[in-house]
């Protein structure tokens, strides 16, 4: 970590570092867009809901026009979701080694200046949003409150990472509902899936700060689940299979989704053996290889639209 340049300790060599503006490389870092992973996976379950919507309507392909509209929405709010969380956080943030570096915790920015950007890009959220039928936005406007309480779970409970499965997933519903203008079983059962997904990955990720976390006296699963975290994250990675199959099934996919899902398990269950808990370089990987997860699975179903 190179401080006097306000590099974050776990984001360097990065576009942010290398080519940034110097005043703006405070905002792209409050938004983590120096460390896009996060994006992505707020991005796939709306890219998941948008393609079961096309299987289940026989469309040739998922809306396009849709996709690019949750691509953009999806680095904003994650944008603005991050600005908010290290808000929240600042002060814990400043006792824990691996987010100390942050620029709300490491004085880069005020609260003020953070409170304005958070602001700024959820109203292009909101322009994005309001391009959907009023359905789709009823239930995009839906997700804040649970958006909004995220950062303060680890105070209460081991479970945080069950409340940012609750957000994280939120866009399982909204493709659906952007193609439909509805809800119906088959999306709820990919959210429930989704849920799983992210409650297993995050809790990967939470082992880095495992000893951190216990002395600035905040909660996750990865301190709740310990040595059992392998057969957990197991079950939770064999639930997020099963629901979204089930989704999947009810949606009419074909082989090119189940061929998709089979890859997706794969991947997952390559995770589940090759994890080291005790090994944060090991957990950051394991759990940014999610990625490429979830497109093997939007992958399967894009390919059974078209066939």
């Amino acid at each position: 970590m190179n401080t006097a340049e306000g590099r974050v300790a776990d984001s360097v060599g990065n576009w942010v570092d290398r080519t940034a503006p110097s005043a703006f490389k405070p905002y792209l870092r409050l938004s983590r867009f120096d460390r896009p992973i996060g994006a992505w996976l707020l991005l796939l379950p709306c890219w998941w809901s948008a393609g079961l919507a096309a299987v289940a309507a026989g469309a040739p392909l998922p809306n396009v026009w849709h996709l690019v509209l949750f691509f953009v929405g999806a680095f904003v709010m994650r944008g603005a979701g991050c600005t908010w969380n290290d808000i929240a956080d600042h002060d814990i943030d400043k006792r824990v080694e691996r987010t100390r570096s942050r620029p709300l915790a490491a004085g880069q920015v005020t609260l003020s200046q953070a409170l304005a950007w958070a602001i700024l890009q959820s109203l292009v959220g909101f322009v994005v949003l309001v391009q959907f039928n009023s359905f789709a936005i009823a239930t995009g406007i839906a997700s804040l409150g649970i958006v909004a309480l995220y950062p303060f779970m680890k105070r209460f409970t081991y479970w945080p990472q069950s409340v940012l499965g609750l957000a994280f997933s939120w866009g399982a519903l909204m493709g659906w509902a952007a193609a439909f203008g509805r809800l119906d079983v088959a999306p709820v059962l990919l959210y429930l899936g989704a849920i799983a997904w992210v409650i297993a990955y995050d809790t990967i990720y939470a082992h880095q700060d495992r000893d951190d976390d216990l002395f600035a006296g905040v909660k996750s699963t990865a301190l709740l689940f310990g040595s059992r975290t392998r057969p957990i994250v197991a079950a939770f990675y064999g639930a997020a299979v099963l629901l979204i199959g089930t989704a999947g099934l009810l949606a009419g996919g074909g082989l090119p989704f189940w061929l998709g899902l089979a890859a997706f398990a794969t991947h997952l269950g390559w995770q589940v053996t090759t994890l080291d808990i005790g090994d944060a370089p090991r957990c950051l990987k394991l759990f940014r290889s999610n990625r490429d997860a979830g497109l093997l699975l939007f992958a399967g179903l894009v390919v059974d639209a078209m066939l």
